[in-house]
């Protein structure tokens, strides 16, 4: 018993022996990983805490600016737009950019929205989804005051079967062709969104109806 106790008495020397070995050669290491594991924590903390409050603080400007101009202040809603434009945080400069172009629409100054929609579309620095949405938007109004080269120039790319706004896309074309007198290009165009199924029912519906309004005008010829 006595060399028992002898040999594990060595034993848990030994072991001890080992571990402050073991302490003195990677202690200093497992105390920098740790330290870096805290700090690094801390840090994506803090980050997150900052990106939720500047995208709250650009949320609220903006909910702010939209106020504005849905009761008629439409100067003072594009310096709130374009402060945001400069200042904001995230996806807000972008949107903020899109939604001056409607408010000087809305103050009826059509050749600077087109202006307008037209610079956001060329910004690479805004998502490309939203980019379409301002070629679109700016076609839209070039249906009333510009040429179908002038509408064709903007959205004729995004009228591919491929493309998720193309049926806005169509219609816009449509429209501007139709009003340019060129009645089997509207056709065409109205019947692709009356026949397809995954349309909007809504533009499904319009397509139907200029389709028919065009038919009974006697500029449209049946079949």
């Amino acid at each position: 018993m006595a060399d028992d106790s002898f040999i594990r008495e060595v034993n848990e020397e030994l072991r001890s022996d080992q571990a402050k070995a073991v302490w003195r050669r990677f202690g200093p290491l497992i105390i920098g990983c740790a330290v870096a594991i805290v700090l690094g924590t801390a840090a994506n903390v803090a980050y997150t805490s900052w990106t939720s409050s500047k995208s709250s603080a650009s949320g609220d400007k903006f909910l702010a600016a939209l106020d504005l101009a849905s009761e008629g202040k439409n100067d003072e809603a594009l310096t709130a737009l374009d402060d945001l434009e400069k200042t904001g945080y995230g996806s807000y400069p972008a949107l903020a950019q899109l939604r001056a172009a409607t408010v000087l629409l809305q103050k009826g100054d059509a050749k600077a929205a087109v202006e307008a929609f037209d610079k956001a579309s060329q910004d690479n620095a805004i998502p490309a989804p939203l980019r379409d949405m301002a070629r679109l938007r700016a076609a839209y109004i070039l249906v009333d005051s510009g040429s179908y080269d002038d509408v064709a120039k903007r959205v004729e790319t995004l009228s591919a079967d491929s493309n998720p706004m193309r049926h806005s896309a169509r219609e816009t074309l449509a429209l501007a062709a139709w009003k340019a007198g060129r009645n089997e290009d509207a056709a065409k165009l109205f019947k692709q969104n009356a026949d397809d199924a995954v349309a909007p029912p809504n533009l499904r519906q319009r397509a139907n109806t200029m389709l028919d309004l065009m038919r009974g005008a006697g500029t449209l010829s049946e079949g």
